[in-house]
């Protein structure tokens, strides 16, 4: 989500009523980052006796460390969380519940997110696709309608009780609940689009320990998914709660933001640790995108596909895994079928993704490169965006028409100097181009200013 200008709120209300290389590593105590690296792990090597003995794992044969048959997950996303954490090397500590919980983690190092902002970047992620190839409208607060398959509805299938509550009040129109056997949003929620006035974590906490003290839980298996949002602009103060402001600039606020955040995820952690079935119970944490704080003249969030937007945290805490790094670039669309094949379900044959659950479980064999696609489709308030990454190189498509322009994250981290010609950008290019070719994009429903009629006519 992003702060948008005041006239969105008319087109929201209309789209509305309408729509009614591989690394294994030990934890080591974090480094001052680059901040425009934001901020690279330290790199501590492990030895081939401290990996977990588990072979990795598919559907058929490989063993894994723990039950699987057995296996709850609990999906934890925070609104507009950036990589740069004190895990991964920032110098604050911000949030000390999440970083106590990413040291028995395995951790992504370079994880992407599907796009730049939630509407985008939570229906890839939930329909295991691009957004540009799902049913959506056109609007920037997209709707998703019924005709796509979301993994949930997988899940419910297998006959997992699945459960999610949120705190924004588009998530009471996105379409995002299909497959949810229980779905709520915190009550007495001000919506308003161009912005987020609420404070809301210790009303969604409460929310998720009810729908977890649930005694069907104990005997049955479970999906649960909460989505934090206080991160999110505006960077509400908190000193009533005893987290004063860091500081005066924006990252002061949104730090404040985080710590109080993390306090009521502790809570929930804590709350979890007293249930039985948390034995047998992985968590995963990631965010839908990051946020900017003037890289690039930017604020907020959305519109671009910026590192800083688009790099998030994503690491998983599964009973029986031992902690370590894996430095390997993924994407969140791999999250739909590794939740699902942590289940024993298996995903639609469209989903784009792959599990990541062989090298979770130390299959060093499964660790292999592979491009990373950010998507950001044209919207009634956006023009199109695109990435791909491939090896240290980001290349970057800008608009219908695909004006390129390559990066060299190694030596340019902060996207600072796009290289226009040469060897790299033509193979760059034309990887693009091949990859593009690939993608099955699904005009959206029009959005009545008639822009993406235009936008997207053959």
């Amino acid at each position: 989500m992003h702060g948008l200008k005041l006239w969105v709120a008319l087109v929201f209300a209309l789209a509305s009523m309408a729509a009614c290389g591989k690394t294994r590593e030990l934890r080591e105590a974090p480094r001052t980052p680059d901040a425009a690296a934001l901020g690279t792990l330290p790199i501590a090597q492990v030895s081939e006796n401290d990996l977990v003995d588990a072979g990795g794992r598919d559907s058929q044969a490989r063993r894994a460390p723990v039950d699987l048959k057995d296996l709850n997950v609990i999906l934890l996303s925070v609104d507009s969380l950036r990589a740069d954490m004190p895990w991964a090397g920032y110098p604050r500590s911000i949030a000390n519940h999440l970083t106590a919980l990413e040291a028995k983690s395995v951790g992504y190092t370079h994880a992407y997110s599907i796009s730049s902002y939630t509407s985008m970047s939570l229906g890839g992620l939930l329909g295991g696709k691009l957004p540009s190839e799902m049913k959506r409208s056109g609007f920037f607060f997209g709707h998703y309608p019924k005709e796509n398959v979301m993994f949930p509805e997988l899940l419910q299938a297998k006959g997992i009780r699945t459960m999610s509550a949120h705190a924004h009040g588009y998530f009471s129109s996105a379409g995002f609940e299909q497959g949810f056997d229980v779905w709520q949003i915190v009550p007495g929620i001000v919506f308003k689009n161009e912005t987020d006035p609420n404070v809301t974590s210790p009303q969604h906490e409460a929310i998720a320990e009810k729908m977890l003290d649930d005694a069907r839980l104990d005997t049955g298996r479970f999906f649960a998914w909460f989505h934090f949002l206080d991160p999110h602009d505006q960077y509400m103060p908190h000193d009533k709660d005893g987290i004063p402001p860091y500081g005066k600039t924006l990252r002061d606020r949104y730090d404040a933001e985080v710590t109080f955040t993390d306090r009521y995820i502790g809570k929930l952690l804590a709350f979890i640790d007293t249930k039985a079935w948390s034995k047998r119970t992985a968590i995963v944490v990631t965010a839908d995108h990051g946020e900017a704080f003037g890289e690039h003249g930017q604020v907020n969030h959305g519109f671009e596909v910026w590192e800083n937007l688009v790099r998030v945290p994503l690491f998983f805490v599964i009973p029986g895994v031992r902690p370590r790094h894996i430095d390997t670039p993924r994407s969140a669309l791999d999250l739909a079928p590794t939740l699902l094949d942590l289940f024993g379900a298996v995903a639609e044959p469209d989903f784009e993704g792959k599990s990541l659950v062989p090298e979770l479980f130390g299959d060093a064999a499964d660790e292999e490169a592979r491009d990373v696609v950010i998507d950001l489709p044209m919207t009634s308030d956006s023009d199109r965006r695109r990435a791909l990454l491939h090896d240290k190189l980001k290349i970057v498509a800008y608009g219908k028409e695909e004006t390129l322009r390559l990066y060299d994250l190694e030596v340019d981290p902060g996207e600072k100097v796009p290289i226009a010609r040469g060897d790299a950008f033509e193979a760059m290019s034309k990887r693009y181009r091949d990859h593009a070719k690939t993608i099955h994009e699904v005009a959206p429903t029009p959005c009545n200013i008639g822009c993406l009629n235009r936008a997207y006519a053959k």
